[in-house]
C-alpha cells in the first residue's frame, strides 16, 4: 500500500486545491472509506485553520488537542467522515462532518448540546456469543443490545451518547421519516420518505422521497434517517 497520495489523485469529496502542491496526506485504514473521509491533518489545517503548515498541525494533533467523537486522536492520518464530531476543547470549537450539494465534505459548527450525541446508521446486525445482538454501524462501531429489547433493523438510525457509548434514541427507516441523502445527484438533500420499493435480483432497492423541491428517487444505500416527524439531528449553532 502506498504511503503517499498525489493531490491530483485525491478523492473528489476532498475540498483541496489540486495544483498548489504535488503531494498530500493519505488516510490511514479506519472507520470510513478514503473517498468518503478526510485525514485529520487536513481537517485541522485546511478546514479549521489551526496551523499554517503540516508540521504545526501535526504538533497540535500529537499533543492530544483534537477529539473525534469524544476520543483523543493523535494519528494525523485518521479518517474523519460523515456524522463525526470534531472538537477542540482549548478553543471551545465543535464541528459536525457532512456533505454539501456537490458531494464535497464540509464542517458545520455545533453547540455544546449538539456535540453530546451522534447519529449512526445501522449497516448490519449479527448474533454473537452469549446470545447478544450486535449492531454494526456506519462509522465502524459495534454496539451490543439485549435480544429482549431488540427492535432495531438495518437502515434504521440510532442516537448514541458519545460519553457513555449508549443508545439514547431510535429512528426507524419507514414512510414518513426524515432522511439525509448521502450520495448520488441528490446528495445533502433532507426529505421525507414516501415509498420503499424492493427490487428483485441484484438491483438496488429504491426509495421515493419528497422535499420542498419535489419528489425524487434514490437507492436505499444513500438514505440516512435523521428524524421522524421532525429532525433529530444535532442543534447547529448559527
Amino acid at each position: 500500500m502506498k504511503r503517499h497520495l498525489k493531490r491530483l489523485a485525491a478523492p473528489k469529496a476532498w475540498r483541496l486545491p489540486r495544483k498548489e502542491r504535488k503531494w498530500t496526506v493519505k488516510t490511514s485504514p479506519g472507520p470510513h472509506r478514503t473517498d468518503k473521509s478526510l485525514p485529520l491533518l487536513l481537517v485541522v489545517r485546511d478546514f479549521l485553520g489551526h496551523g499554517k503548515t503540516s508540521r504545526e498541525a501535526k504538533r497540535i494533533i500529537k499533543e492530544g488537542k483534537i477529539l473525534v467523537d469524544k476520543r483523543v486522536r493523535k494519528d494525523h492520518k485518521f479518517p474523519v467522515g460523515l456524522m463525526d464530531i470534531v472538537e477542540i476543547p482549548d478553543v471551545k470549537e465543535r464541528w459536525l462532518v457532512l456533505f454539501d450539494s456537490k458531494g464535497k465534505i464540509k464542517l458545520n459548527k455545533l453547540t455544546i448540546k449538539g456535540a453530546k450525541h451522534k447519529l449512526c446508521r445501522i449497516m448490519d446486525k449479527t448474533m454473537v456469543r452469549g446470545g447478544k445482538i450486535q449492531l454494526n454501524l456506519h462509522d465502524g462501531r459495534n454496539i451490543l443490545v439485549d435480544p429482549e429489547k431488540d427492535g432495531y433493523k438495518t437502515k434504521d438510525t440510532i442516537l448514541l451518547d458519545l460519553k457513555k457509548n449508549k443508545i439514547v434514541g431510535h429512528l426507524p427507516f419507514k414512510e414518513g421519516s426524515k432522511a439525509l441523502i448521502t450520495g448520488g445527484k441528490h446528495i445533502s438533500r433532507v426529505a421525507e420518505i414516501k415509498e420503499y420499493r424492493v427490487k428483485r435480483g441484484s438491483e438496488s432497492n429504491i426509495v421515493v422521497l419528497e422535499d420542498d423541491d419535489g419528489v425524487f428517487e434514490t437507492i436505499e444505500d444513500y438514505v440516512f434517517v435523521v428524524g421522524d416527524d421532525k429532525l433529530a439531528v444535532r442543534e447547529v449553532a448559527k
